[in-house]
This record gives structure tokens, C-alpha cells and sequence, in this order.
């Protein structure tokens, strides 16, 4: 992208608030460019302007993008070689809450290049989140990581944490999507986390250098979890939760949604179960199957779940009919073992014959018995 460009996108960045429709649909319809000059020349266009005022006068997008620089944090705009090309997906999804679009540009600290998230997964939920809940969250996370699938999440308390963490447990890169300014910390008790995330993997925002976390700025911000991943995984999530505004976004973007259950009594999952409930997500229990969503054909598949295989599975259904009509301690005659079992002498015999040899039955002086192999 050419410096005209970049300097467009960056101070609308500043003028206008994250995901605001109006602003991210200009900036397709008109161009970063020409819609920065029409602001500039006082021209209303969808009532931005008399928003912008305020801001327009003291807006610097070169100082801007020189400080963002001595902070070690790179703009990266639509276009550049770094550009995650799914984020382009927004441009059809609609808004909600007067949110959405594509991007105008994101603020991007640490070495983990946007374009490398085509296999990644996000992983959000409640901030007062459950052991059980953080446990689940970080198993699917480090199994992820494993798998070299980048885990994506927005740094809040609870699940997000833990997903954070399991994902570093593995060795694995992730990504924080923050809705403060990537020079920010936020909450401020996850300072090491997010330092540590900006040293190996990625903190995000849309919001410029300074801006503050916001609650519209969230709604905001969950636009970009799951735009910029294959999938979107929901563990604890109350009926009230924002995680439930990260899966609406996943689904009218037509990626994965998947949920874990939690106990029919817990609150903290009732909005989980309600999306599994009405088949707007689809039930994960283990970060193996969180792979097979969100993985390519033919890949991270999994065997349908089985108990284990016993010898009696294994024999044929009328020697298994004669085995259940062999008592356990006392021993009994073949006649009386083929009237239990509702089949021939001959039969009988031929079958405890097998099933001797197999170590299933025994006989003793008082008829045949089940031998201990059949027992346990």
C-alpha cells in the first residue's frame, strides 16, 4: 500500500469509533483516500462528520504512525502482504449493534504476521468462569497449540485467560484481540500474559494507540475473534454473555460453532446449551474434536468413541446365546444349557466345545460353569 493510503487509514482509525458501519462501508465504498479528503473538506457523508469533529482538527496520522513505531507496533491495512484476507468475509455479514465491516486497519504488536491465522481457532467465554470451565478451556487450547493451530482470544478474565495459557503452556503461538489500543493493558492484572503474548505471538486492535476499553468497543472487537479464525469454540457462556455476540458473528460468517456443555444446572453454561439446544453450535468436548471442526477434509479425524472390546464381543451370537444360559458358580448339563438357551444338544456341545478353548467356560463334576475370563 502506497503512504497516502496508510496515512488515510490511520487517522480514519482515530476519527471514527472500531467496527462503526458507517465509516467501514465508505472506506469501501469511496476509498480510505477520498473519504478522508471529504471529511476534510467539511462534507457530511452518513452523519460522520458532525461525530468527527471533535476529533478531526487534532488528528496527526504521521505522528500517529511514528509513535506506534518507537512502540513497536506496526499498522496493518487491507492490502499489505500481512492483510488476513479472511477479515474481507465482514464485508458481506452484515452489522449488529451497528457494528461491522471490514476493518479500516488494525494496530498489530509482536512478531506473529496476521497472514499465518488461516489455521487458528477462538476460544472465548465467561469471565467468571468455572475450574471446570477453565480446565476444558485450556485442555482445547493446548491441544490446539499442539496441532500448530493458533489460538485467538481477547485477553478478559476466565476463559479467555485460560485459553491464553494453555495455548503458551504448549509452546504455541496466540492472539489477543483487545478492544483498548494495542500500547494498552487490559485488565490490568494480566499485564505479564499479555507482555508475554506481545513478545511471541500477537495483541491486536482496532482501536488506536490509547484508546480505552469500551463496552461498544467489545461488541466491536468480537467481530474480529471470529472473523479472523476457522472456528469458534464457546465454553461457559451465561444466557447474557458476550461470547454469545462472538458466535452470532462466527455463524453469519459461516464458520464453525461449537460448545461445550457444562452441567444442566449451571447458569454460567446456559447460554452454551441453549446455542447446542437450537443447533447453533455444535457439541465439543475435547480439543480432538474442537481439530476436526475447524481443520481441513480429511484431516484431525476421529473414530467414533467405543468402550473397550472384551472377548465375548468378539464371538459368534449363538455361542454367545449358549454362553448366557452357563451359570457362574454352579455347574449345569448340556441339556439344561440348550433349554435356557432355546437351542439344539448338538449346538450346545459344539459351542461349549469353543468356548472351552477359548477360556470362557470350564467343566467340573457337576456340569459346566463360567470360567473366570467369562466372569470378569
Amino acid at each position: 500500500m502506497n503512504d497516502e493510503e496508510r496515512l488515510a487509514r490511520a487517522a480514519l482509525s482515530r476519527l471514527a469509533e472500531p467496527g462503526d458501519h458507517r465509516y467501514t462501508s465508505l472506506a469501501a465504498e469511496l476509498g480510505a483516500v477520498e473519504f478522508h479528503r471529504q471529511l476534510l473538506m467539511q462534507r457530511d457523508l452518513h452523519g460522520v462528520l458532525i461525530d468527527a469533529a471533535a476529533r478531526l482538527a487534532s488528528t496527526d496520522p504521521e505522528a500517529e504512525l511514528a509513535r506506534a513505531a518507537t512502540l513497536g507496533i506496526r499498522f496493518v491495512i487491507p492490502g499489505d502482504d500481512e492483510w488476513p484476507r479472511q477479515l474481507d468475509d465482514l464485508a458481506m455479514a452484515g452489522e449488529l449493534h451497528e457494528r461491522g465491516g471490514v476493518p479500516i486497519g488494525l494496530w498489530v504488536r509482536g512478531p506473529l504476521r496476521l497472514d499465518r491465522l488461516e489455521e487458528s481457532v477462538a476460544v472465548v467465554g465467561s469471565r467468571s468462569a468455572t475450574t471446570y470451565g477453565t480446565s476444558v478451556a485450556g485442555e482445547i487450547a493446548a491441544v490446539a497449540a499442539r496441532a500448530e493451530v493458533t489460538v485467538v482470544s481477547g485477553a478478559a478474565y476466565g476463559i479467555d485467560q485460560a485459553a491464553h495459557r494453555g495455548a503458551v503452556a504448549m509452546g504455541g503461538p496466540t492472539v489477543a484481540v483487545l478492544a483498548c489500543g494495542a500500547d494498552r493493558i487490559y485488565p490490568k492484572a494480566h499485564a505479564a500474559l499479555i507482555e508475554h503474548i506481545a513478545a511471541t505471538g500477537a495483541v491486536v486492535s482496532e482501536a488506536p494507540l490509547g484508546c480505552s476499553p469500551q463496552r461498544v468497543r467489545f461488541l466491536a472487537r468480537n467481530r474480529l475473534i471470529a472473523a479472523l479464525t476457522r472456528g469458534t469454540v464457546i465454553v461457559e457462556a451465561a444466557v447474557r454473555s458476550g461470547a454469545l455476540n462472538t458466535a452470532n458473528w462466527a455463524d453469519r460468517l459461516n464458520r464453525s460453532v461449537m460448545g461445550v456443555p457444562g452441567p444442566v444446572t449451571s447458569a454460567p453454561s446456559g447460554g452454551v446449551h441453549q446455542l447446542i439446544r437450537t443447533g447453533g453450535a455444535t457439541l465439543v468436548t475435547s480439543g480432538h474434536e474442537v481439530l476436526e471442526m475447524v481443520g481441513k477434509a480429511g484431516e484431525h479425524l476421529l473414530a467414533p468413541p467405543r468402550g473397550p472390546e472384551t472377548s465375548r464381543d468378539l464371538l459368534p451370537v449363538r455361542q454367545r446365546q449358549v454362553l448366557d444360559a452357563v451359570p457362574v458358580a454352579t455347574g449345569a448339563s448340556v441339556p439344561s444349557i440348550a433349554r435356557v438357551a432355546g437351542l439344539g444338544l448338538l449346538e450346545v456341545r459344539s459351542a461349549l466345545s469353543r468356548l472351552h478353548a477359548a477360556g470362557l467356560v470350564e467343566e467340573a463334576d457337576d456340569g459346566w460353569r463360567l470360567a473366570a475370563l467369562a466372569r470378569t
